[in-house]
This record gives C-alpha cells, sequence and structure tokens, in this order.
C-alpha cells in the first residue's frame, strides 16, 4: 500500500508548504532546524558549508527520485553553493532497505556519493545481490562495506529510523519529498523547479537580514 501511495504522490505537482507550521503538528518528533538539517549520521553531499540546504527524502526504487537525481545533482554541482542532506527513506521494501543500509555504510569508505549515483542510475529491479553488484561495478569495497553495516549497525538503523519519523512528521505520503530551507515539498521538482526553490530561499534569507 505504501508503495502505491508513494507513485501516486508523485504524480502530483510539487507543493510548497512553510516548515515552521508543520513543525507544530509533529507530535513527539523533532523537526527542529537543528535536527532535520544537521544530523552528524545524515551523508551531506554538495558543498557542506552551502548557504542553502535542501534535505531529500528518497527510495533507491522510487522512479520519480530517479528521474529527479540527474537534475537535483547537476543543480547542486552547479550551483556550488548548495549543502544537499540525504535523508534515506526505503518505503518500497526489503531490497530498498538493503540498498539504504549499504549506502548509508559506504560513507565509512567515503563512498556515499558513488553509492547513491551508481543506486540511482539502475533502471532494473532491485535485489540484495544486484545492490551488491551495482556498488562493485562503481568501485566500492562491497566486502568492507558489509563489515562496516554489521560494526555499525546500531548507528545505521537509528539514522533510518530517524528518517522515517521525520517523514512521517513532515506528512510525506511518499518519495520523493524535499525540504528547501524554510519550505517542504511533496513530489518531484524539474530542474526550474530547483532553481526556482533555490533562489526562493535565498530571497526569504535576505528578508530575514
Amino acid at each position: 500500500m505504501r508503495m502505491i501511495v508513494a507513485a501516486l504522490a508523485a504524480l502530483v505537482a510539487a507543493v510548497a508548504v512553510p516548515v515552521a507550521a508543520l513543525a507544530q503538528d509533529a507530535g513527539n518528533v523533532t523537526l527542529s532546524q537543528e535536527a532535520v538539517f544537521f544530523d552528524p549520521a545524515a551523508p551531506v553531499l554538495g558543498n557542506p558549508e552551502g548557504d542553502v540546504t535542501i534535505v531529500e527524502f528518497f527510495d533507491y526504487q522510487c522512479p520519480y527520485c530517479k528521474k529527479m537525481h540527474p537534475d537535483l545533482m547537476d543543480v547542486v554541482k552547479t550551483d556550488g553553493n548548495v549543502r544537499l542532506v540525504m535523508k534515506d527513506w526505503p518505503i518500497f521494501g526489503p531490497a530498498s532497505e538493503y540498498a539504504a543500509r549499504m549506502a548509508v555504510a559506504a560513507s565509512y569508505q567515503d563512498a556515499y556519493g558513488k553509492a547513491n549515483d551508481a543506486l540511482m542510475a539502475e533502471k532494473g529491479k532491485l535485489t540484495d545481490d544486484a545492490v551488491d553488484r551495482i556498488l562493485g561495478d562503481a568501485g566500492i569495497d562491497v566486502d568492507r562495506a558489509r563489515k562496516d553495516l554489521k560494526a555499525n549497525k546500531t548507528a545505521i538503523e537509528a539514522l533510518l529510523s530517524r528518517n522515517d519519523q521525520q517523514a512521517t512528521a513532515f506528512n510525506f505520503p511518499g518519495t520523493p519529498g524535499l525540504v528547501v530551507e524554510r519550505f517542504i515539498f511533496w513530489g518531484t521538482l524539474d530542474r526550474t523547479g530547483l532553481l526556482q526553490a533555490i533562489s526562493d530561499a535565498r530571497k526569504a534569507q535576505a528578508a530575514k537580514k
């Protein structure tokens, strides 16, 4: 059911809602800027010191996440001043869960970005064996990743649990979900939408000064 909801949600144009408005109804799940934007265990791509932070909640088997991925990565790279926080949110079943765990485990060999790109580029259905093959083909030490996953299982599971709690508190009906500074977006953003979201975030920051 969750997979179906995720697919339907991605068909809807992205909707922006102020983060602060949702945080008031977050229950016992903390949606503070510190918790969402600066979780020390969450992988960060782009410019770690960027003036705009984007948080992406995604699944490696989500077709809409895969479609958005090249534009998101290119916009972040071209801009040069965007901090991209990756929130693995595996909701498409066991293979997605394994992919998320192995991608996070790859961060222990400074290869999260490489793992993320490789898994997002895969067009076939994921299995555990396929995940290992994809990561290996991308130049990641799969044996080490498995060992790092085992050695850091508690920390990795805690991170994925926090991601899930935050995504649920944000009321994301599925993947992808984006947080761009003060606004959240339900659904995908194309290149134009991403550029506009970043521009709006900077305008909002300037208006507060």
